[in-house]
């Protein structure tokens, strides 16, 4: 499953140089994973208060290859790598005029809300799970 979103940068994320500090890549690519799960019919309140699950972060590798400014729009694509009921595996690349200025792989996992592993409702796993790729 692939997902693009763009957002502006604001001077409330950036240093006094203009650049964006580096911990603020981190929300960017949060929101674009809270917007895709939200385009895919995923409401991640409606989980926590009527299933008792969360996604939670398990890992992250960043990698900061340019900097992002004030006033830039960037742009956010996300794709999911890897699926299981418990773990969902993705790549996320930011960039501004097709750029790439920051990329990371993301680890999120499925808990309760006690923070131990559980699966995933099956429906959920279907609307994440990639569509295979067409041939011809």
């Amino acid at each position: 499953m692939k997902h693009e979103e763009t957002y502006r940068v604001y001077y409330e994320d950036v240093d006094l140089a203009g650049i964006v500090y580096y911990a603020n890549y981190l929300r960017f690519i949060e929101r674009a994973r809270s917007d895709m799960l939200r385009d895919h019919g995923i409401n991640q309140s409606e989980l926590r208060n009527h299933h008792g699950i969360v996604f939670v972060v398990r890992r992250v590798s960043a990698d900061y290859i340019s900097p992002l400014k004030f006033d830039d729009l960037a742009t956010v694509k996300t794709e999911i790598i890897h699926l299981t009921p418990v773990r969902i595996e993705m790549d996320q690349i930011l960039l501004v005029r097709q750029k790439r200025l920051f990329e990371a792989k993301i680890t999120l996992a499925c808990t309760d809300l006690n923070g131990n592993l559980i699966k995933m409702p099956n429906e959920i796993f279907k609307r994440l799970k990639p569509e295979p790729e067409q041939n011809g």
